[in-house]
């Protein structure tokens, strides 16, 4: 017994040991930044840290707990010279990481003032793959849109730069959310980047779809006087938020007749029984001959 049990014990206490140097090297926050419904995002700087796209890191903040490790996703591009993460505030650690940045005082604060911050990776996860696929279909559910926001920063990063080179010719984006408090912050990054691909003649490139999942078209009437304007009334995007839930069946239908023959990459990043859905239609809308078309299904749960 002695046997088996002896390299995987060498093995873990080797990478309880990695993990612990890594948590020790210096962490610089650069900036914080508070966004509505109590979000911050933590922008960081760490020597030799590298990263890429939807990647996840653990945090420790010592001021507020020695011992508790919180798993984040990065919200920056890999093309950036800062890692950022998005916290939101719905427990006693972010409450103390909220008050140990000072989010909870009026006044400026100093970059010296600011908490340690212990971080831990960044480790991979099914998103690094969009860019092995010509297209892609991205699905986040709430918070679990923050891989994408890393993701769609990348995109456009590589597009700006060198668009030849870059494998990722079509992006169908969906996004759902229950209520309006999580649009505040991801809104923004969608209005650059709608605003950015109409300057450079290529509106196609990125086709979103923003789902309201908490309401249906009765309880949205107010909205309804608003819908000729030229900008939606809750995201100030052009592209109009639809309230319910997608009909999945048709969505998958639609994608796979205007690219025919094509391998596409689904990615999730969301709950058990929307994968589930997902899953399923991925399967029945992929065709059996190899020059057909094909759903490919990546997804992270939380």
């Amino acid at each position: 017994t002695w046997k088996w049990v002896v390299g995987p014990m060498f093995l873990y206490l080797c990478e309880r040991l990695v993990r612990f140097w890594r948590s020790q090297q210096k962490v610089v926050i650069t900036k914080v930044v508070i966004h509505p419904f109590k979000t911050i995002e933590l922008q960081m700087m760490k020597k030799g840290f590298k990263m890429e796209v939807g990647q996840y890191i653990f945090v420790k903040c010592p001021a507020v707990s020695r011992l508790e490790w919180h798993p984040f996703t990065l919200t920056s591009a890999p093309e950036e010279d800062y890692f950022s993460i998005h916290v939101r505030i719905v427990g006693d650690w972010t409450e103390g990481l909220f008050n140990a940045c000072g989010c909870d005082k009026q006044e400026f604060q100093e970059a010296w003032k600011l908490p340690k911050i212990a971080v831990d990776g960044p480790f991979g996860t099914a998103s690094e793959d969009v860019f092995r696929y010509e297209t892609v279909m991205l699905v986040g559910a709430g918070i679990g849109v923050t891989p994408f926001a890393s993701v769609l920063k990348s995109v456009w990063y590589k597009y700006c730069h060198d668009a030849t080179n870059l494998k990722l010719k079509k992006i169908y984006f969906y996004w759902l959310c229950r209520d309006t408090h999580a649009f505040e912050w991801f809104a923004d990054l969608l209005q650059s980047l709608e605003a950015q691909m109409q300057e450079r003649n290529n509106a196609d490139f990125l086709s979103y779809n923003i789902y309201l999942t908490g309401w249906d078209e009765s309880q949205a009437t107010h909205f309804v006087v608003h819908h000729e304007e030229e900008k939606d009334v809750i995201t100030g995007l052009k592209q109009k938020t639809l309230y319910g839930r997608p009909n999945w069946e048709n969505e998958f239908k639609t994608i796979a007749g205007q690219h025919p023959g094509s391998r596409i990459g689904v990615f999730l990043c969301g709950p058990e029984g929307l994968a589930d859905t997902l899953n399923k239609q991925s399967i029945s809308n992929s065709e059996a001959d190899p020059r057909g078309v094909h759903f490919i299904f990546n997804k992270e749960n939380f």
